[in-house]
């Protein structure tokens, strides 16, 4: 048994109950690797979690955390393709909040020898989500448009150079303007506008006549309606999370969310036919649970063979709580990733 570090909370519901302690870690078990974590990449499912806004969150006591690199520092019985000194990056559903960590064999894979641990805990959530959204539900094609909002996060990143592999033209949103040199400049995307009170005209103006064919979808609210209104005929609404229900604070503030969720956009399904679009929902932790199509999905992504994620921050585990809330506040661009260790 080895001694890690951990970031554990006590329950779901306030941030401020994250705390960092000593457990124990056994031996990993028949089939499984032990990694001693470099870099662990946060996510807004993570906020989420600790506030008990995500229905996947764990009951009771539970370690936050999805994605992960690190090295392999001992293996199970039964593991044939991974040795000792492996460096890998790996999802997990929770738990990765950590010095140290076993998992099931087949939720690691290779960290590509160019890339840093830091780049390697910023892939495979978000890319398996902009990839799975994009490409499966979103059927995206040759030359289409696509909106995506949160443009300058590890999702939006990733999401855009997906696209242009397809050739597509991009519109990214954003919540501060700072951030908009940065998305044309570094990141290609061939529109950039800021969410605000005339976020619609905004977009009808970007556009230049397109039709908007695809729309990442994680914000929710009047720029959920906004976007939907904007669709072609035939378009696609990919939704896979809800920015709007966030909050800068430790625990959700009730009052302001039961307000936003009684005035949320209610889709009709019975007009859908007239409307001739569609809106489908999106959670990775099902394609956690489903590991064949899981790699699937990584097999065709890396066959893109994309840049590495843009890493924006880096934080030492002493600082976790800096780090979330500078990722609560929106101000982060591209991933923000914690380091266990030096």
């Amino acid at each position: 048994m080895i001694n890690r570090q951990v970031y554990r909370m006590p329950k779901a519901g306030s941030i401020r109950n994250l705390k960092l302690q000593t457990e124990g870690l056994n031996e990993p078990a028949p089939g499984e690797v032990c990694v001693q974590v470099h870099a662990v990449g946060l996510n807004f499912a993570d906020v989420f979690a600790m506030q008990g806004l995500y229905s996947a969150t764990p009951k009771g006591s539970f370690i936050p955390g999805l994605e992960f690199s690190g090295g392999i520092i001992a293996v199970g019985e039964s593991v044939e393709e991974w040795n000792i000194g492996d460096k890998v990056m790996g999802a997990t559903k929770f738990g990765g909040y950590v010095s140290h960590i076993n998992i099931n064999h087949r939720y690691v894979i290779p960290l590509p020898d160019t890339w840093s641990f830091e780049q390697g805990a910023g892939f495979l959530v978000q890319g398996l989500t902009a990839f799975y959204a994009l490409t499966e539900l979103g059927n995206l094609k040759q030359g289409q448009t696509v909106l995506i909002h949160s443009a300058a996060g590890g999702v939006g990143i990733m999401a855009n150079r997906i696209c242009k592999k397809f050739n597509a033209y991009t519109i990214g949103t954003v919540g501060n303007s700072k951030k908009m040199e940065f998305l044309r400049e570094q990141e290609g995307y061939d529109q950039v506008i800021v969410r605000d009170a005339d976020f619609y005209h905004k977009l009808q103006r970007a556009l230049e006549g397109r039709p908007l064919n695809l729309v990442m979808e994680c914000i929710g609210g009047k720029i959920l309606k906004d976007g939907w209104r904007a669709m072609a005929p035939m378009a696609r609404m990919v939704a896979y999370g809800s920015a709007s229900f966030t909050t800068h604070g430790s625990a959700p503030n009730y009052p302001k969310l039961i307000w936003r969720y009684l005035r949320r956009p209610k889709i009709d399904p019975l007009r859908l036919p007239t409307q001739n679009k569609s809106l489908m929902g999106f959670n990775l932790i099902y394609l956690y649970e489903q590991t064949d199509m899981m790699h699937e999905m990584l097999v065709a992504l890396q066959g893109l063979q994309l840049e590495p994620q843009h890493v924006g921050h880096v934080f030492s585990f002493g600082e976790m709580h800096d780090a979330i809330r500078l990722f609560q506040r929106g101000e982060s661009v591209g991933k923000v990733v914690v380091k266990p260790t030096g």
